[in-house]
Parts: structure tokens; C-alpha cells; sequence
């Protein structure tokens, strides 16, 4: 039976929705949807779909680290964007991240996410 490590970035919406930032089981580390917000909930890099793609990438990359993985273990991305024509920002920095890593990849268009300052939203799937 493979242990699991939940890992929290210590916000308030964790416990009160029921869900970690990442979760290792195994070799597999999965990381929740990640938006462009600090800790208290402030969007980061508004109107920015390229800011906010990188602020969420070092997110994901610290919640990684404490799951004993790094970006070169993801093997997929999903990508959700509030508006498809930002897809060449939010590219832009996912290339700069996985230039030669190269995941699996899926981007979307969906209609809204929590904060309407919010348009981009990052998971990944990492194994080691």
C-alpha cells in the first residue's frame, strides 16, 4: 500500500472546501488547480494572463518541491483560460518552463473562475 502526503499551502480555503495543494501517492504527485493568488487571496499580475501563468508555475513548483518532485517530473498540464485568445501569453510562459521537458499539454476555454481578475488556471501531474 503506497503512502500518502498531503501538501498544504496553509490557506483558509483548504480546510473549509476539503481539498491539499498536491497530493503524493507513490511515485504520482497530483497538484490542484492553481490560480494567481497570494495567500491572502489577492489576484497576482492582473490583466496579465503571461504574469499570472508564471506566478502560478512557482506555486506549483514549491508545491512540488515539498512533495519531493520538481517541474522536470511533470508529465501533463491542463491549462484553463477564461478567454482563449490569452492562449499565446499563458503559452508563452509554459514554454519558458517546459521549453525541454515538454509534458503532455491540454488547454482550455472555460467561462469564469472564482475572482473575475482570475484568468488562468494551472494542474499538473507529476511522476517520479
Amino acid at each position: 500500500m503506497s503512502t500518502r502526503q498531503n501538501i498544504s499551502s496553509g490557506t483558509p480555503w483548504e480546510t473549509r472546501y476539503g481539498y491539499s495543494r498536491a497530493v503524493r501517492v507513490g511515485n504520482i504527485v497530483e497538484v490542484a488547480g492553481t490560480v494567481a493568488a497570494d495567500e491572502n487571496g489577492n489576484v497576482v499580475g492582473a490583466d496579465s494572463a503571461y504574469e499570472q501563468t508564471k506566478y502560478i508555475f512557482a506555486k506549483i513548483e514549491k508545491a512540488l518541491a515539498e512533495a519531493g518532485a520538481s517541474l522536470k517530473d511533470v508529465a501533463r498540464t491542463r491549462m484553463f483560460v477564461t478567454d482563449i485568445s490569452l492562449i499565446d501569453e499563458v503559452g508563452r510562459a509554459h514554454g519558458e518552463v517546459f521549453r525541454d521537458i515538454r509534458p503532455a499539454s491540454t488547454a482550455l476555454q472555460i467561462s469564469a473562475l472564482i475572482n473575475p481578475g482570475m484568468l488562468v488556471e494551472i494542474e499538473v501531474t507529476a511522476i517520479l
